[in-house]
């Protein structure tokens, strides 16, 4: 026994000492690709001299004596810290992504290879002007200096993830970034999934109740809609909800975590220092690490600072000296769906109004990891690609004997947005940004700019020309062949919203509507936001005038105007009433929760209870009213509709119906229903996060996940990788931190502001900013996450130009020098 015993204690030290060993040579192994900040190092493709100087927060500040070489150096910083995210956005949209994951990411790689975007980047290449292609070319040959370091010095392969999927690294090309910035378009718009969610609900319901569920922005200029069924013959009636999967590696994603953001500007009159006030913070699917990266470059027009995409050679959001420009999405109505009929007897060609013309056709092969490649047969019209049918739910729209189509304005060919960014980041003044904006195509978005003395908005993108007589108005798929149903060309630029010194002296946008205009000069019916721009206009109206912390203030507002509009219409038959009830009953439950939520002011704060009753009440309540109605399409809903449960409970042109349940004898009314749901919402509570209802924290339900994109699953890995938080906000603050939407964790914060800016031209070195994780992708890195907890508790890092600031307290100043001859 002895014997055995001393075996086992020698195997057991020797197993310990192993896994020891093991982790010490893993450790060291992926700590090799942890870049050397205080290097000096001879590269090619440059003329002079280049610093590359990190501040404290490991924000990169480019100092050449040459826009070109500038350039390079953002490339070379931005391989250094996210060479993994880049080539993952590039393998994304080249619909490369299975070569490395197999089958779980082959329906992305199907999509991107239909939609062809890359190729659509390779040829816009061209289109760009001299200055743009020479910082195209710059900024490749700067992250093709640091693979050539990766290849030449063993660092590590450049990422630990690197290690895991070992495929080699092609060079960076400029349609690279082109490329890239079609996919960040792409991934900003939900117009398709707009479409198909009104084409399939309008087969379900008449048209009273569809204007319930899909309700029109409140405002005139819009016009009645033919139902679905009627301006596409043969539509099959199923209508199985395919609920979205929330994948960060998928091309697209879900609509309610499309682009959204918010952005303001005050001018002189309404500063209290007589300068330019303003404020952004674009929302995107939160990752780690973030999409977002800080920079600063310093061109021959001077100095630029803000966020950028790793990938792209552009300050996406940011100032100058003389500049800010904040970014919101536009939702400009740049897409269109359409029912192609194919020839019954030629499957080679499809219905035009002429006749029938043939497919453009070639082959595509998709390589999967561990399973057969797979050949698409890529078809196009004069219309655009042909999509899979078992995408976006499309084969239930789609008519017997036809193919569904995508026109879309980022398809375009001659894209000339990288063109436009550029002359941004040079442009002094307003004028100057809104020219600069001319040659935006996609993505569409709203401009807030502030110069020194004067502010403005102005709608930038290319949005399609309709025919006054379109069928759907480009609300739902319509038959390709119908020549009204096409383009006519695109909106003239001046057309577009604009908005320049006004009259009050703020300006803002959080994805909410900008105009009033009928169609075909409406620029959309379907807008991102209802809710939130309410409170910023509550917000700005509270102050005569306003500065840097006041704008910080509302950034950070977590105040729900919608809980505040809605609790007292779906509760008003609740408050107060009922028969006392001995504690512990679902009776009693239901008071309590009533009586917190009848003292609660709205905030969406992460340590309180009501946010997380109210928000489970709201969610319980839509599914409710409309499971009878849509069955199975009703998972689709994934997020509450506020305007919709106003329309019921205010029983506007009868939507009270929605109260009644169908299926049952009794009649309900609607303060039933508000009763049941609020009974389901605490069965649900109690079962998720415990029966004490006034212990509930709002932030357990509403953490912020930022998973790593791949290695997020892994077991272990993920302690290391995945970056939790308890947040406040909600889906309707400004404070935005929309839920996933879907069980079992429908509360989970996993899209918000990765960015957030405060630029003050009274005293630009006094601006701030902050992203969502950290500058650095490689999960070992000290700047992995160390900007998350600020970003968290909402607090900011400083957004100078000065170079002194930048060098008085830097992690580390990288040299390039040009090699040697």
């Amino acid at each position: 026994m002895a014997t055995l015993f001393r075996w086992l204690l020698r195997l057991t030290v020797g197993a310990i000492l192993l896994g020891l060993v093991a982790f010490v040579l893993t450790w060291w192994f992926f700590a090799r690709s942890l870049p050397d900040y205080d290097a000096r190092t001879r590269v090619a493709g440059i003329t002079a001299p280049v610093e590359i100087v990190r501040d404290h927060a490991n924000v990169p500040h480019v100092f050449g004596s040459t826009d070109r070489d500038a350039f390079f150096a953002l490339g070379y910083a931005h391989a250094q810290d996210r060479l993994w995210q880049m080539t993952m956005l590039r393998r994304t949209v080249q619909g490369r992504l299975s070569e490395l994951f197999g089958r779980r990411t082959a329906e992305s790689d199907v999509l991107m290879r239909r939609l062809d975007l890359y190729r659509a980047a390779t040829r816009s290449v061209e289109d760009q002007d001299g200055q743009t292609r020479a910082a195209l070319d710059a900024y490749a040959a700067g992250v093709n200096a640091w693979i050539g370091e990766i290849n030449a010095g063993a660092r590590g392969r450049g990422a630990p993830e690197m290690w895991l999927f070992n495929q080699p690294v092609a060079p960076w090309q400029p349609a690279d970034s082109l490329a890239l910035l079609k996919l960040v378009a792409w991934q900003q718009s939900d117009h398709l999934q707009a479409e198909v969610l009104r084409a399939r609900t309008s087969l379900l319901l008449d048209d009273d109740r569809l204007r319930d569920i899909l309700p029109d922005v409140p405002g005139p200029g819009l016009t009645a809609l033919p139902r679905y069924a009627d301006l596409v013959p043969d539509i099959p009636r199923r209508h199985a909800a395919a609920a979205p999967r929330l994948d960060p590696l998928a091309a697209s994603l879900p609509a309610a975590l499309s682009g959204a953001s918010n952005a303001w500007a005050a001018g002189p009159s309404r500063s209290a220092t007589g300068a330019t006030l303003l404020a952004n913070d674009p929302h995107r699917l939160l990752t780690a690490p973030s999409i977002w990266y800080l920079a600063r470059l310093e061109l021959r027009s001077g100095g630029v600072i803000g966020a950028t995409i790793p990938g792209i050679p552009l300050v996406l959001a940011g100032r100058s000296a003389d500049l800010g420009w904040g970014i919101t999405a536009a939702f400009a109505d740049d897409l269109d769906l359409y029912a192609e009929e194919v020839n019954p007897r030629n499957a080679a060609e499809y219905r035009t109004p002429e006749g029938w013309d043939r497919f453009e056709t070639r082959d595509s092969i998709v390589e999967i990891k561990d399973a057969p490649a797979v050949t698409l047969r890529l078809q196009r019209t004069a219309n655009g690609p042909v999509l899979p049918p078992e995408q976006f739910a499309l084969d239930t729209i789609r008519p017997r004997g036809h193919v569904m189509t995508l026109a879309w304005s980022g398809l375009s060919e001659d894209d000339t947005s990288m063109t436009a960014g550029l002359r941004l980041m040079q442009a002094r003044s307003i004028e100057e940004g809104i020219r600069a904006g001319r040659l935006q195509v996609a993505p569409n978005q709203n401009l807030i700019l502030a110069d020194r003395n004067r502010i403005a908005l102005k709608t930038v993108g290319a949005v399609p020309l309709r025919d006054a007589a379109h069928q759907s108005q480009g609300r739902l798929p319509t038959l390709g062949h119908v020549a009204e149903n096409r383009w006519l060309g695109r909106l003239s630029y001046a057309d577009l919203p604009q908005t320049t010194e006004p009259v009050g002296g703020l300006v803002g946008n959080t994805n909410n509507k900008t105009v009033d205009r009928p169609f075909p000069e409406h620029v959309s019916f379907h807008w991102g936001d209802t809710q939130r721009i309410a409170r910023w206009r509550g917000l700005m109206q509270s102050r005569e005038v306003h500065t840097r912390d006041s704008f910080i203030e509302a950034q950070l507002d977590t105040v729900s105007p919608t809980a505040r509009a809605l609790l007292p219409i779906v509760g008003a038959d609740l408050w107060f009433t009922g028969e006392p009830a001995p504690e512990g009953t679902p009776a009693r439950r239901r008071q309590r929760a009533l009586e917190l939520l009848g003292e609660w002011n709205g905030e969406m704060n992460e340590h309180l209870p009501e946010p997380l009753i109210y928000a489970a009440w709201m969610r319980a309540l839509q599914e409710r009213l409309i499971r009878d109605d849509l069955g199975p399409l009703a998972g689709a809903y994934t997020h509450v509709r506020p305007l919709f449960i106003d329309r019921v409970f205010r029983d506007i042109d009868g939507a009270a119906a929605w109260c009644d349940i169908r299926q049952s004898a009794a009649e309900e009314s609607c303060a039933d229903i508000a009763r049941m749901a609020l009974d389901d919402a605490l069965i649900w509570i109690s079962e998720t996060h415990g029966g004490d209802l006034d212990a509930l924290r709002w932030g357990d339900a509403h953490e912020a996940r930022q998973d790593h994109p791949v290695l997020g699953q892994a077991p272990v890995l993920n302690w290391f990788v995945n970056i939790r938080q308890s947040t406040s906000g909600g889906d309707n603050t400004l404070m935005r931190g929309l839920t996933d939407g879907r069980a079992p964790n429908p509360f989970h914060n996993v899209h918000a502001a990765g960015y957030r800016g405060v630029y003050d031209f009274a005293d630009p070195d006094s601006s701030v900013f902050i992203i969502s994780t950290g500058q650095s992708g490689h999960p070992l890195s000290r700047h992995y996450d160390d900007l998350g907890e600020l970003w968290r508790r909402g607090e900011y890092i400083p957004m100078s130009l000065d170079p002194s600031l930048a060098r008085g307290a830097a992690v580390g100043i990288t040299q390039l020098l040009p090699a040697a001859p």
